[in-house]
């Protein structure tokens, strides 16, 4: 399984970052900016997404944790800060159940730890009966992007170019990238098993996400052991993209809380 990823920095802790669905990598570019300075930074591109190898299979939730297990043995980055959002963040949960050994701390970002509501997979379906169909995402764009993007930044005619440029992200994704979505609408739940997860984490909301709202993120924060709670305001489900200068901030403050490694 050949996985793409860029490392940067040189710090002696390293924070590893994985997108959320029909994303890429690129979505941390902000975060690694600011956090190169200090960290060693590894951002990459989940199967089938960006530029890693698609595959006939391995979509589902506990064959990307094993990639992401095998991405950080690899690379000798653990005991890591793992950055996860959305699918993302379904990883970090079961990589915190599976392998605490391999985790500092976990920030994740407009994820879940339950299932998908049954009332959205109908729906999910049907759209993703559609790219099958045309091979790619362009007859489902304008009902995709507010499920990704906040109504402040797809409105505001100062971020229209970067707007646009996101659009293309999801529009370069072509049938294959199916396979994974199918996976995620239709992955079990983690919720009952939070309690046993001790690793520090932060949980980041956008205020305007459609899709991991406040209260749930509230309630997946109260079923950890160790988590604090941040919104992020005018960002939907993509705030390290939508509201960086917040999402920073509210890395750097948590990070800052991680007592450092021993030697």
């Amino acid at each position: 399984m050949d996985l793409s990823y860029d490392e940067v920095g040189s710090g002696k802790e390293t924070i590893v970052f994985s997108h959320g669905l029909l994303l890429n990598k690129a979505i941390f570019q902000k975060q690694i900016d600011l956090l190169k300075e200090d960290y060693r930074c590894i951002a990459f591109d989940f199967r089938g997404h960006g530029q890693s190898q698609v595959t006939k299979g391995g979509y589902g939730m506990d064959s990307l944790t094993n990639d992401v297990i095998a991405l950080i043995e690899t690379l000798d980055c653990g005991p890591c800060h793992y950055v996860g959002h959305s699918m993302g963040g379904f990883v970090g949960f079961r990589l915190a159940l599976r392998r605490p050994d391999l985790l500092r701390s976990l920030i994740l970002i407009s994820s879940s730890a339950d299932r998908e509501p049954l009332w959205n997979i109908p729906n999910y379906c049907f759209l993703n009966s559609l790219v099958a169909l045309t091979g790619g995402l362009r007859l489902v764009i304008n009902q995709v992007m507010p499920v990704m993007f906040g109504k402040t930044f797809r409105m505001e005619s100062s971020r229209a170019k970067e707007c646009l440029e996101w659009k293309n992200h999801l529009l370069a994704n072509r049938r294959h990238i199916t396979q994974a979505v199918w996976k995620v609408v239709l992955r079990k739940g983690v919720y009952q098993q939070l309690h046993k997860i001790t690793t520090p984490s932060l949980i980041l909301v956008g205020k305007e996400d459609k899709t991991t709202d406040e209260n749930k993120a509230t309630r997946m924060k109260d079923a950890l052991s160790k988590a604090v709670l941040k919104t992020i305001p005018n960002a939907g489900h993509t705030p390290t993209v939508e509201n960086p200068i917040e999402v920073n901030k509210a890395m750097k403050e948590f990070l800052a809380t991680i007592e450092a490694p021993s030697g």
